[in-house]
């Protein structure tokens, strides 16, 4: 039985550490396709639009990576 519980922890470990590498590049990819910077605009001049606009990415692309993954 612990074997069980080991292979699944380290599955999980697995697709987690996947899930975020994949994450970060989407994010990385998105950062070096605009034309300015996302952080700037967003923590700097307080682009409230852009912020929401990229949250709703980012929950997207966790969907997308979550359905991937099952």
């Amino acid at each position: 039985m612990e074997t069980f519980q080991l292979t699944g922890a380290i599955s999980v470990l697995i697709y987690s550490g996947l899930g975020i590498a994949v994450f970060a590049l989407v994010l990385l990819l998105v950062e070096v396709a605009t034309k300015y910077s996302i952080n700037r605009k967003i923590a700097h001049e307080g682009n409230i639009a852009l912020a929401i606009v990229l949250g709703s990415m980012i929950i997207a692309i966790g969907m997308i990576i979550s359905a991937a993954i099952r």
